[in-house]
């Protein structure tokens, strides 16, 4: 049976930092959240010639954020590789302390965050929203109200979000 993973590709190495980052940020929050860590491979020898990473060094690092598995790839400086936010992780939150928490740890990048986007210090692109902004977006009558408030902030406001929906 196959397993969906993402694998995000680090031009400068940081994949194990990341890993312990995202580790220690998902296992320290408060709610239910969870992150573990899997396996960590190491550079072959046969490599090195076309990667330029030297044998032994990390190459890949498992890990679960949350139930969704990750690899993080030690790949290098590839242009096409660029981390970018096309490609965002939601983090649902049921409050605001969750919210500011997330928003805290991930949000490195002022200049990119925009209605709950932030850009973490190695180019990870997240969404933190409250769940219920997903169940007020797919009701007509809330929809309206509730975007108007949420699109011009950047760390998102539960208790406005919620207010805008009554």
């Amino acid at each position: 049976m196959s397993k969906l993973i993402t694998c995000i590709w680090f031009a400068n190495n940081d994949g194990e930092e990341a890993a312990k980052y995202y580790i220690d940020t998902f296992s320290s929050a408060p709610g239910n959240h969870s992150a573990k860590i899997g396996d960590i491979t190491k550079s072959p020898k046969a490599s090195e010639e076309v990667s330029g990473r030297p044998q032994g060094s990390v190459l890949t690092v498992e890990c679960e954020l949350d139930g969704t598995s990750f690899m993080f790839l030690n790949g290098g400086p590839v242009e096409q590789f660029k981390l970018n936010g096309a490609t965002s992780y939601i983090i649902e939150c049921e409050t605001q302390e969750e919210i500011d928490y997330f928003w805290g740890k991930l949000s490195a990048v002022p200049e990119a965050e925009q209605c709950g986007w932030c850009t973490d210090k190695f180019g990870v692109t997240w969404q933190v929203t409250p769940r219920i902004l997903d169940e007020m977006m797919r009701d007509p009558e809330k929809a309206e109200a509730v975007t108007k408030v949420f699109m011009p902030m950047k760390k998102l406001d539960l208790e406005a979000i919620r207010n805008a929906g009554k």
